[in-house]
């Protein structure tokens, strides 16, 4: 029987069948023994589950990814698979507590690029959104560059039809730190879900993790979201020095216009990126956020 896997905690699997049948599998012990990129099995991943005469499941067999959300898990020395076969990444801030940070935001949109997935942001808390403030400009930002930018509230209510445009086909995963509200706005967009929703640490203005591990929610609309626990940081994986560039869209219109090719745009004259950041066309966070991943990459 096949079915997708929904969720998991302590080694037993929660497959939802294509029946509809849902069923808590373990894993079969040739694949645990087997190389895998990443974690063996994670959410959205398509398995093949067999059930005994004692009425137990068992996952025999998982099946080619058709993509996946990878990041440098702990210490950086290998990957860490958070979902499979996800179509699209929903990228989540808050306008406020916790403030928004760029240079988070630009790793998950490369993790996004890098993993050639749909993109889009979500800002959320919007009523409490301040004229001027940090996160209107990141707003345009994002915007300008050509992402789709969602303003919502789960409080007031604004943007959620939005948001539900984009997460009721295909399967979809919220990421993004601790705190933004994703189980919040899950629980605005599908009343009666009772996602577990955390208070804001009042010392240090961060959200306690709600979500402990990732898993995949059906909407009432049709779609899957994989809700995650809270990034504070992302190292991407997987990424060669000389393809972070193809996952900054903005840097796009000015590549042929460096006289070298293979330019990594840090210190080679003639540069059309080095050209278009001074001229400010390329915005400066963005290109920081670049440098350092490109110095990670070297380091690695």
């Amino acid at each position: 029987m096949r079915g997708t896997v929904h969720g998991s905690l302590g080694g037993v699997y929660r497959v939802r069948l294509d029946s509809g049948e849902v069923l808590e599998s373990s894993l079969r012990g040739r694949l645990k023994r087997e190389a895998r990129s990443g974690d063996r099995v994670v959410i959205g991943d398509r398995v093949e589950v067999v059930t005994g005469q004692d009425g137990s499941s068992t996952i025999e067999e998982v099946r080619a990814r058709r993509s996946e959300i990878v990041r440098r898990g702990s210490g950086g020395h290998r990957p860490r698979v958070v979902a499979a076969n996800v179509d699209l990444l929903v990228v989540v801030a808050s306008v406020t507590r916790p403030e928004p940070r760029q240079s988070l935001l630009d790793r998950l949109l490369v993790v996004g690029e890098a993993n050639h997935l749909d993109l889009a942001l979500v800002f959320n808390k919007s009523d409490l959104v301040q004229k001027g403030s940090t996160c209107q400009e990141l707003v345009q930002l994002y915007r300008r560059i050509g992402y789709p930018v969602v303003e919502a509230s789960a409080v007031s209510g604004d943007g959620l039809e939005a948001l539900k445009d984009l997460l009721c086909s295909g399967t979809s995963a919220l990421v993004g730190l601790s705190g933004v509200g994703k189980s919040s706005l899950l629980n605005a967009i599908q009343p009666g879900l009772c996602l577990k929703v955390g208070e804001l640490s009042h010392k240090v203005g961060r959200g306690r993790h709600t979500t402990v591990s990732s898993r995949l929610i059906p909407l009432e609309c049709g779609g899957l979201v994989a809700d995650t626990p809270g990034f504070s940081d992302v190292g991407v994986w997987g990424v060669e020095q000389r393809d972070l560039e193809k996952c900054f869209p903005d840097f796009h219109p000015f590549r042929e216009e460096c006289r070298f090719r293979g330019c990594t745009h840090l210190h080679e004259p003639n540069c059309g990126v080095q050209a278009a950041l001074a001229r400010n066309e390329i915005e400066e966070g963005r290109f920081e956020s670049y440098r350092t991943l490109v110095q990670e990459a070297v380091d690695s």
